[in-house]
């Protein structure tokens, strides 16, 4: 980044340089914690209402206290004044157990919250995606959460990445799609509008619930084979709204985007316009 902004850490607006979080924190030491990434254009945060109390609704799944919502919201909206004028912009809010003893067992000292924000640069106009060996847990005790054990995408992007996919697609221990490591996934099968359902094992996402409110479609089980033999189908996330998928496994889908695909992506880009925290 080269211009770096300031960054809010436990309630205050510090020089990146100050922001220290201790190696015993249990964020770093065992991936403790939960998280979220908010979209800010010409330095307005999207949905942020929307995106903390996915935050709470996280953390509570993990045992972690109340997040303050309202000092997270002020927290960003410092940030981003003080941060430099980039026409697009990705916030990440991060709320750990806090310090604690060498292994899993959480102390006392209580939880740690952070806000980064930096620049970030426009999704391509299609996808490739990659459908990786290893499935999601559906009935993971971390299932629907948005924790910051983040090792499994981290590995199944990489994988992606290695044969030529810009994101990596979970199936789920049932045989049905899931998600991607950092997205909800759509499909066209029949001419019908499909995404899995949260008791896929998917994150609910924000932009996810948005495209369901604005552009219509139905939550249902889609077995994983049936991607392959999709009409068409894309991506959901807070960084790339609404993205065509190109290609899955290298073998190119009828359409990208395709008129299903086309109309969501118009009505989404309609709707955010107008309101910033639908």
């Amino acid at each position: 980044m080269t211009e770096r902004a300031r960054i809010w850490l436990n309630g205050e607006l510090v020089d990146p340089d100050r922001a220290v979080v201790s190696v015993f924190d249990h964020g770093v030491l065992v991936g403790d914690g939960v998280f979220e990434t908010v979209k800010a254009a010409d330095g307005a945060p999207f949905a942020l209402t929307r995106h903390l109390r996915r935050l709470a609704r996280s953390a509570a799944g993990l045992g972690l206290p109340e997040p303050d919502q309202d000092a997270l919201a002020h927290g960003v909206l410092e940030v981003l004044a003080a941060a430099p004028k980039w026409p697009l912009a990705r916030v990440r809010i991060t709320y750990t157990s806090g310090p604690g003893p060498l292994g899993s067992a959480r102390g006392d000292a209580g939880p740690t919250a952070s806000i980064i924000v930096g620049p970030q640069d426009p999704f391509p106009a299609t996808a490739d995606v990659t459908v990786v060996p290893w499935p999601r847990n559906e009935r993971g005790a971390l299932a629907g959460l948005k924790t910051t054990s983040y090792a499994e995408n981290a590995l199944a992007l990489a994988y992606a990445k290695e044969r030529g996919g810009g994101e990596a697609i979970f199936g789920n221990t049932a045989g049905n799609l899931c998600e991607g490591t950092g997205s909800n996934i759509f499909v066209v099968l029949g001419g019908r509008l499909v995404t899995p359902p949260p008791a896929s094992g998917c994150l609910a996402g924000v932009t996810r619930a948005l495209t369901l409110e604005w552009c219509g479609g139905e939550e249902e089980d889609v077995a994983l084979d049936d991607l392959y033999r999709a009409e068409e189908a894309f991506l959901t996330s807070t960084t790339r709204d609404v993205q065509p998928i190109r290609a899955v496994d290298g073998a190119v889908l009828p359409a990208a985007p395709g008129p299903v695909t086309a109309k969501a992506m118009e009505a989404f880009a309609a709707r955010s316009a107008e309101l910033m925290d639908p």
